[in-house]
């Protein structure tokens, strides 16, 4: 068991992670890279897709005090330290479920979905986040994804969502896609 501290504007987050996990022993740079143009109120209802052990629903529940934050990942190992995290971590208006992208996620009025999905492979995952999240998003919800390439993804969000903002930093492409 690998432990992680962050430094928030306000506090300290601490987190236990594990080797089978990706980025067990730091904080992923594109993960990071999402979250710099991230930037979601009180009212935003949020949805941690992949969660992992957690980070990127923790970080946005303890720097912006959203109204609620759901975290879902397919592996019971991710699904377990997550809830582990939120306990040690205080998150009070979290949901935690085990599911295969979407297949147990009921919601569908999100505000905002964030994911850093497994790109290395294929992109059948990334494939199957992107044309569902759309219909788990409300009017003007924005779906926030972060991946090491470019292009297929840009048509892919275009096709779906009608257009999609892509950011580079650091050498990662944050894309931002919004329902109308």
């Amino acid at each position: 068991m690998e432990h992680l501290t962050y430094q928030l504007s306000k506090e300290t987050i601490t987190f236990k992670s594990d080797s089978k996990l990706f980025s067990p022993r730091a904080i992923d740079k594109g993960t990071l890279a999402m979250l710099s143009i991230v930037t979601p109120n009180e009212n935003n209802s949020i949805l941690d897709l992949g969660c992992g052990y957690g980070f990127v629903g923790i970080y946005i529940a303890k720097e912006y005090k959203v109204r609620e934050i759901t975290f879902c990942d397919i592996d019971n190992r991710a699904i377990e330290t997550t809830k582990e995290n939120v306990i040690i971590n205080k998150i009070k208006n979290a949901v935690v479920l085990q599911s295969d992208g979407f297949s147990k996620v009921l919601k569908k009025d999100f505000s905002i979905i964030l994911s850093n999905p497994p790109y290395h492979t294929d992109f059948s995952v990334a494939k199957r986040f992107i044309e569902q999240g759309f219909h788990h998003l409300t009017n003007g919800g924005k779906f926030y994804m972060v991946t090491k390439r470019k292009e297929w993804y840009k048509r892919k969000f275009i096709k779906i969502f009608g257009g999609v903002k892509i950011t580079e930093i650091d050498g990662y492409f944050v894309f931002m896609a919004e329902k109308r």
